[in-house]
């Protein structure tokens, strides 16, 4: 393993960490020769320290090259396939020929381990410091294990048991063997633990951590382990009264709409997000998820490539997953477009008249229900019937509704190795999810009504108004519910592996990899990454079934 990623690298302790209004947590400087050291004749480098954890947690989130976003939370499960025609392979999503040198994997075990190492910096310089009060510390050291424990939980659920390094490397070490997934979640609830008893309830500046943040996550986590031979029934009880105390906390918003609107990005059932802004320093890599799930809309004609749709990461949602959303179902509309308009004028034809198309007319146009030949054949602007997302049309390969769930405007289209710019705030826990864990939760714990309560609640803000039943509520139905709340938004993968649907549902679904029919039971877990085990002299060894 390499020593680098465990060695603070000052490089890390980026300024400006929240965007406006709370840019003055951390000064605009350089902090490049900032240590250990420093802390305890300095005490504003502990604050600075803990902004690092927050920093590469933030980064290791939205910044990818193109081919990389979030090919480890999404692809390769039942509601998102790759952007491409229904021809070849692909490692990551087809799992075809997936092996420890892949790079995408080997790129998020690292991105997991700088976090950890810049955690385990800040909990050890809190033993030195001085003259930094008591509460900041606790609070500081907190916040640090609650990103640490963030980490060993991607971690573990992706590769199984991992190295577990809970302090700072200082020296030249190559015997990293692996801890159990036992061992590993006993350190990630210890952690949990640790950061709920420290944190506050509430916080004056937005974006820093409380109680709610780590009482959804660890309901998460809690809500995963039960399922694992090591878990118990317990976890889900306590999985149900975490969340329950979320919700009570964090109301939901009126309307889904209102809900992903940018105007209302900072609402009453947002638990924590990491802040972008529009300050080039703080703002990093920027936010990308807005460029998820879009194709290339810029190739038909009376449409641009510009901020006003954005550009795309090469993932595709799948047929399946605009089939799950039933006519009222205001989530759809909020989620993604079933119409492009145009940015200019051009020409057309409707029933073989030369047609004129004006700015802001329809552009492309798809349906929920199939048109027919002779319908497409008398409107002007391209229909794409469901059916076709992943046929060749002439134009494009691949063509689908296109999201704008998490749409920012006036962000420059900018290239996929670039930065992405995006200002948005990047909510990652909101009660809508606490409500969707209580809910899993509690079916685990045969108590369906409990959950289809809950269900309903959810539901009806999506304008769903007819009562869930107890006799409806299995994990398919959670799962369901899951995608039409969450996409874009929550690990895909780790949900369909939680619950024993990885393999089933995506080869139903999923159409690249029922293609392929790859996919097998040694894919619950990822590869290690090959470089990891050459560099740590083989005291890490390979998961089952990987060269």
């Amino acid at each position: 393993m390499k020593l680098n990623r465990y060695k603070i690298v000052a490089a890390s302790l980026v300024l400006g960490l929240f965007m406006t209004g709370c840019e003055d947590y951390l000064e605009e400087e350089n902090n490049e020769a900032l240590g250990l050291d420093n802390v305890a004749t300095d005490p504003a480098i502990f604050d600075q320290l803990v902004a690092s954890v927050y920093e590469r947690a933030r980064e290791t989130t939205t910044r990818y090259t193109g081919d990389m976003y979030y090919v480890l939370e999404d692809l390769g499960t039942d509601i998102v396939t790759r952007g491409t025609a229904l021809t070849g392979t692909d490692e990551i999503n087809d799992y075809v020929n997936l092996t420890g040198r892949n790079w995408p994997v080997d790129v998020y075990w690292g991105n997991q381990y700088r976090v950890i190492a810049a955690a385990n910096v800040a909990i050890e310089a809190a033993a030195i410091a001085e003259d930094v009060p008591q509460t900041e510390l606790s609070s500081g050291v907190a916040e640090s294990k609650f990103f640490r424990a963030l980490a060993y939980f991607k971690l573990v659920e992706n590769f199984g048991g991992v190295p577990l390094i809970t302090s700072q490397v200082t020296t030249a070490e190559i015997n990293y063997p692996r801890a159990s997934e036992e061992e590993v979640y006993a350190q990630i609830v210890l952690d949990l633990n640790d950061a709920l008893a420290d944190l506050p309830e509430t916080t004056d500046t937005y974006g820093r951590l409380t109680k709610d943040a780590v009482r959804q996550f660890m309901a998460r986590v809690l809500l995963t382990r039960g399922y694992k031979s090591f878990g118990s029934s317990s976890d889900f009880q306590t999985a149900v009264s975490l969340s329950e105390t979320v919700i009570a906390n964090h109301p939901l918003v009126a309307s889904f709409e209102s809900l992903v609107s940018e105007e209302n990005q900072r609402n009453s059932e947002v638990v924590f997000s990491y802040l972008f802004g529009t300050n080039s320093v703080s703002r990093g890599w920027g936010n990308s998820r807005h460029m998820l799930y879009k194709f290339r809309y810029f190739d038909y004609p009376g449409l641009i490539r510009g901020d006003k749709y954005q550009k795309g990461l090469g993932a595709a949602p799948t047929e399946f997953f605009y089939s799950l959303f039933e006519d009222d179902d205001e989530r759809a509309d909020a989620t993604f477009r079933r119409v492009l308009f145009a940015d200019e004028d051009f020409e057309s034809t409707a029933n073989g008249t030369t047609v004129n198309v004006m700015a802001g007319d329809t552009a492309i146009y798809f349906p929920k229900v199939a048109w027919t030949q002779a319908e497409m054949d008398a409107v002007p602007y391209k229909v794409i019937n469901p059916g076709t997302y992943f046929e060749n049309n002439g134009v494009t390969v691949v063509h689908y509704p296109m999201f704008k769930k998490f749409d920012d405007p006036g962000v420059p289209f900018t290239q996929p190795d670039q930065s992405s710019q995006g200002e948005r705030d990047m909510v990652v826990m909101r009660s809508g999810e606490a409500y969707l864990i209580a809910a899993e939760a509690y079916l685990q714990l045969n108590d369906a009504a409990s959950a289809a309560t809950l269900l309903t609640t959810l539901r009806s803000r999506a304008g769903l108004t007819t009562a869930v039943t107890a006799a409806e509520v299995d994990l398919d139905f959670i799962l369901d519910e899951r995608a039409r709340e969450l996409a874009g938004e929550a690990n895909r993968w780790m949900d369909l592996k939680r619950t024993g649907k990885l393999i089933e549902r995506t080869l139903a679904n999923n159409p690249h990899a029922a293609l392929n029919g790859a996919l097998e039971q040694k894919h619950l877990l990822r590869p290690i990454p090959q470089a990891e085990i050459d560099n740590s002299g083989g005291s890490i060894s390979q998961n089952p079934g990987y060269e």
